[in-house]
C-alpha cells in the first residue's frame, strides 16, 4: 500500500484527534530505492561549486557590511544592508553542508569556512557539528532528543511569534558567550559544562544538554572557542578605535540573518509530531520541500535548503545535486506519489498552515 494511504491527510493542518498520526506512515519503499539508486551519480561533493559559492557569498556579504557603513546615503546604506544580509546568510549556511561531510570531503573547506564565517559570525562550525546529525537519527527525529525539534505545530498561538522574535537576540547572546562565558569557563569549570551543554549547539529543543565533543571534534572545539574569544574582545574593542556605528551595525545585519534564519527553520518542518518514533517516510512527510518553479525560496532557503525534506532522505547528497535529484525523483514517480506530499508553494502557505494548527494546540 502506497503511504499516503496509510494516514488520514498528508497536507492539511491536523486537528485535534489526529494525534499520533505519523505512527501510523509505513515506509515508502519504492520512493526510499528511488532516492538511493536514481542519484547515485551525482553524490560527489564538487569543489569548485563550493569554494566559489562560499568565498564569494563571504566577501559580498563583507564588502557590502563595509559599504553601509562607511556610505553617507542612507538608501545606500538599506541597500547594501540587505545585500549583506542575503550574502552572509548564505554564507553562513554551508555550516549545514559541513556538519554532513565525510570520509574527508573537501580537505581545507571545514578550516576556511571558520576563518571567513564561522569565527567572524560567533558561529563556528562546532556548534553543528555531532549535533546536526542527531537531528537525522532515525530513532531520534522528532523525540525530546531531536536538539532541533520541537511540535510547534500543537503548541500555543503565542509560541510562534516568540519562536522568531526570540533569534533577534541571537548575536548579542554569543558576543556575551564567547567574551564572557568562554574566559570564566576557563577558570570556573561548572560554568564551562554548562556552557557547554546549553550554550554550544544550534539548537531549539529547551530539553536538549549536549554531550562531551568526541574524536577529532574536541581540539577543534578549543581552537575556534579561541578564536571566538579573541574576535569577540576585538569587536568590543573596536568601539573604542571607530565608535559604536560599525559595531552596532553589524549586529543589526547579524540579528536580520538570524531572524531569516529563524523563519526558514519555521517552515522547515510541519512540526506536527509529539515525540513519537517515526519512519523515514513519515519525517520526509513532516519535513518540506519548496521546489521550482518559485525564485523567492532560494533566497530565504539557499544552499539546497529549499530541498529539506528530500535531505532528509539523502542527508549527504551535496547541496547543489538536490534540484537535479528532485527532478529525477519527480519524473520517475509522478506527482501522485508519496514524494509529491512533501511539496509544498512557499513559506507564507507554511506559516499561515502552523498558525492554524496552533489554534487548537495542546501545548503550554
Amino acid at each position: 500500500m502506497n503511504a499516503e494511504q496509510t494516514i488520514p491527510a498528508a497536507n492539511p493542518a491536523p486537528s485535534r484527534d489526529m494525534r499520533g498520526w505519523h505512527s501510523q506512515i509505513a515506509d515508502d519503499k519504492a520512493m526510499l530505492r528511488g532516492a538511493r539508486d536514481l542519484t547515485k551519480d551525482i553524490a560527489e561533493h564538487r569543489a569548485s561549486i563550493y569554494w566559489t559559492d562560499m568565498v564569494g557569498s563571504a566577501l559580498l556579504g563583507y564588502a557590502s557590511l563595509a559599504g553601509a557603513i562607511l556610505t553617507q546615503s542612507t538608501a545606500l546604506a538599506v541597500v547594501l544592508s540587505i545585500v549583506s544580509v542575503l550574502a552572509l546568510y548564505r554564507a553562513l549556511l554551508f555550516i549545514h553542508e559541513i556538519s554532513h561531510f565525510r570520509n574527508g570531503a573537501l580537505p581545507g573547506f571545514r578550516g576556511a569556512w571558520n576563518a571567513l564565517v564561522g569565527i567572524p559570525m560567533l558561529t563556528p562550525s562546532f556548534m553543528y557539528e555531532q549535533v546536526h546529525t542527531l537531528h537525522h537519527k532515525r530513532t531520534q527525529y522528532g523525540t525530546v532528543e531531536d536538539p532541533e525539534y520541537l511540535p510547534l505545530a500543537l503548541m500555543k498561538p503565542w509560541s510562534l511569534p516568540l519562536f522568531v522574535i526570540i533569534a533577534i537576540l541571537a548575536p548579542v547572546a554569543l558576543l556575551f558567550r564567547f567574551a564572557v562565558l568562554v574566559p570564566l569557563g576557563a577558570i570556573i569549570p561548572p560554568i564551562r559544562r554548562l556552557t557547554w551543554q546549553r550554550a554550544s549547539a544550534l539548537a531549539i529543543n529547551p530539553e536538549f544538554r549536549r554531550r562531551p565533543p568526541e574524536g577529532d571534534l574536541r581540539p577543534r572545539v578549543m581552537l575556534l572557542e579561541l578564536g571566538g574569544f579573541i574576535w569577540s574582545w576585538m569587536l568590543i574593542g573596536s568601539v573604542f578605535a571607530f565608535g559604536w556605528k560599525p559595531l552596532l551595525f553589524a549586529l543589526g545585519v547579524a540579528s536580520v540573518v538570524a531572524l531569516l534564519n529563524q523563519l526558514r527553520t519555521l517552515v522547515a518542518h510541519l512540526w506536527e509530531n509529539e515525540g513519537e518514533a517515526m519512519t523515514v517516510t513519515a519525517q520526509f512527510l513532516d519535513s518540506v520541500n519548496v521546489p521550482p518553479p518559485g525564485v523567492i525560496a532560494e533566497i530565504w532557503a539557499p544552499v539546497g535548503l529549499r530541498y529539506h525534506a528530500l535531505h532528509h532522505l539523502m542527508p549527504s547528497m551535496p547541496y547543489h545535486s538536490l534540484p537535479e535529484a528532485h527532478r529525477r525523483l519527480v519524473r520517475e514517480l509522478g506527482t501522485e506519489s508519496t514524494y509529491h506530499g512533501a511539496n509544498h508553494a512557499g513559506m507564507g502557505v507554511l506559516v499561515a498552515r502552523i498558525a492554524r494548527s496552533t489554534m487548537g494546540g495542546r501545548k503550554g
